[in-house]
C-alpha cells in the first residue's frame, strides 16, 4: 500500500474533457487509483522535477501548450530521477512519425485515444490495470 500523498499515474492532458473522461474511468474501474493532472508540458515537468511524489507511471497526451509531449518525453527520459518512469502515450495523433519518434526517445506504450466513450473507458482501465497491477515496476 502506497502512502499518503504518493500518486499512481500522473495524466498530462490539456483537454478538460479528456480529463475528466480518464478520472471517470478511473473511479468506475475496480482499480483505487491516485491520480494527478497537469494541464501542459511545463506543469508535467515542474511535476516531475520539483519534488512531487514520484508517479508509478504517465499518461502523455502529445498536442499539449507551452512544451509538447515529445519534448516532455525527451526530458523524463533524460532525467535521473526519471527515466525508468513508464510513460504510456495516450493521444489523438495516429502519425507515423509520432509513433516511431515516441518509441525512439523510450516510450513504453503508445495508445491512440478511442472516440468513443464505451472504448475510451475500457482502454484507459486496461491501461491503469495493466501499469498499476500486471506489471512489475522498479521502485
Amino acid at each position: 500500500m502506497a502512502e499518503t500523498g504518493d500518486v499512481d499515474i500522473l495524466l498530462v492532458e490539456d483537454n478538460p474533457n479528456d480529463a475528466e473522461l480518464t478520472q471517470r474511468a478511473f473511479r468506475k474501474s475496480d482499480l483505487d487509483v491516485r491520480l494527478a493532472i497537469v494541464r501542459d508540458g511545463a506543469e508535467a515537468l515542474d511535476y516531475l522535477f520539483g519534488g512531487k511524489p514520484r508517479p508509478k507511471v504517465v499518461l502523455l497526451d502529445l498536442k499539449l501548450p507551452k512544451i509538447d509531449g515529445i519534448d516532455v518525453l525527451r526530458r523524463i527520459r533524460a532525467g535521473e530521477r526519471t527515466r525508468t518512469i513508464p510513460v504510456v502515450v495516450l493521444t489523438s495523433s495516429q502519425e507515423e512519425r509520432d509513433i516511431v519518434e515516441c518509441y525512439e526517445l523510450g516510450a513504453n506504450s503508445y495508445v491512440v485515444k478511442p472516440v468513443d466513450f464505451d472504448r475510451f473507458y475500457r482502454t484507459v482501465s486496461d491501461i491503469g490495470a495493466y501499469w498499476l497491477v500486471l506489471n512489475k515496476l522498479p521502485l
